[in-house]
């Protein structure tokens, strides 16, 4: 009798390890995406609210924001052409030398990624020359922490949202509110 428990119990024991065995391994479904049709997200930047004293300056931020689109959506072509409008804007506003030099960049190049290593000292020279000409509104002064291998840049905008020109749709809402130019 002692034998035949024994024996039950092992052909249990193997019945229940080989229904184990035959658990049902499940292959992951693959999913083919056609993308040749897909739309491409186009971003738009606000419209400036702020009044500015002197409508040269006012051009003149209006088209940097022309700029500031164009590498948000990382068109390296449209941004050649923007920043070559700002650069006559600025020539005739007899600009910082730096802040020329780097938006000439923009314009000589087509690639994207020196047009966006340029539009930080084109930035920096932007709010220099926003500085006390705003007459009513605001603008703000955004920073992205991780532009440039984690070195950081700053940008203006006309709008508190961040959409961020230093990398586009792949990390738009990167970046702070640094400071408001009033």
């Amino acid at each position: 009798m002692k034998k035949l428990s024994l024996i039950l119990i092992a052909i249990v024991a193997i019945t229940i390890s080989s229904c184990k065995d035959n658990a049902k391994q499940t292959e992951p479904e693959v999913v083919t995406v056609d993308t040749t049709e897909a739309e491409v997200k186009t971003y738009e930047i606000a419209q400036t609210e702020a009044e500015f004293n002197d409508p040269k300056v006012e051009a003149i931020f209006d088209q940097y924001l022309q700029v500031e689109a164009a590498l948000l959506n990382t068109d390296a072509a449209k941004t050649q052409a923007e920043a070559a409008k700002l650069e006559l804007l600025l020539k005739e506003m007899n600009a910082e030398e730096t802040t020329q030099n780097a938006v000439a960049a923009m314009a000589a190049s087509e690639d994207i990624k020196v047009q966006r290593e340029n539009f930080e000292p084109l930035s920096m020279g932007m709010e220099k020359m926003l500085q006390g000409t705003l007459k009513s509104g605001m603008l703000y002064k955004q920073y992205c922490p991780m532009a440039f291998n984690n070195k950081g840049a700053y940008w203006i905008s006309s709008s508190r949202d961040i959409l961020n020109p230093y990398f586009g749709d792949i990390m738009l809402k990167c970046g702070r509110v640094d400071a408001e130019i009033k």
